[in-house]
């Protein structure tokens, strides 16, 4: 049985797709996937792949990253890192352009949670409240995360205190997102 955020990424990745096929006459297709292995491969050209969200096998979560630092993460995060493997999806959150961060394969999902505990590991050294990062924004700096405390999506630029509430749930973050192709 999915969860609110499982349900509401599938949703929202559906969504993605189907701007695909109304625009673009196909799946999503990325070129920075070619040559990288994935079940979400469809079709492979010359210089891209075209690729479609897949259930992610086996079962997994983000405990690796929790065991590391010996916290609790929101089920939420988990939720969301482990419930499919997909490409990166670009989206619009009101006006705000989006990257919304997924697991390419199993190998990528191991990397996603060493790039995460980094993350976590920096935001305890600078004595701030721990964060889920879960899309990226055109400035490096700004990243949207899951507040590993309250459970809120937040804008926050990396390595301040600088926070802005975007959604009170993952779940709701994710059905306020427009696909962007």
């Amino acid at each position: 049985m999915q969860n609110e955020v499982q349900q509401a990424l599938a949703t929202f990745s559906a969504r993605y797709c189907e701007a695909w096929r109304q625009q673009r006459g196909c799946l999503p297709v990325s070129e920075e996937y070619i040559g990288i292995s994935s079940p979400c491969i469809v079709t492979t050209h010359p210089d891209a792949v075209e690729w479609q969200p897949q259930p992610f096998t086996p079962e997994d979560s983000l405990s690796a990253v929790e065991k590391a630092l010996d916290i609790v993460i929101q089920p939420d995060a988990h939720a969301f890192y482990a419930s499919q493997y997909a490409g990166d999806m670009q989206a619009k959150h009101a006006e705000l352009p989006l990257m919304l961060l997924q697991a390419w394969s199993q190998d990528d999902f191991r990397r996603v949670q060493e790039n995460l505990i980094g993350h976590l590991v920096t935001q305890k050294r600078l004595k701030l409240s721990p964060t889920i990062f879960i899309a990226t924004l055109d400035s490096e700096l700004d990243v949207i995360s899951l507040c590993n405390l309250t459970g809120e999506v937040l804008r926050e630029t990396l390595g301040t205190r600088e926070r802005r509430v975007l959604a009170p749930t993952l779940s709701t973050f994710l059905e306020q997102l427009d696909p962007l192709v």
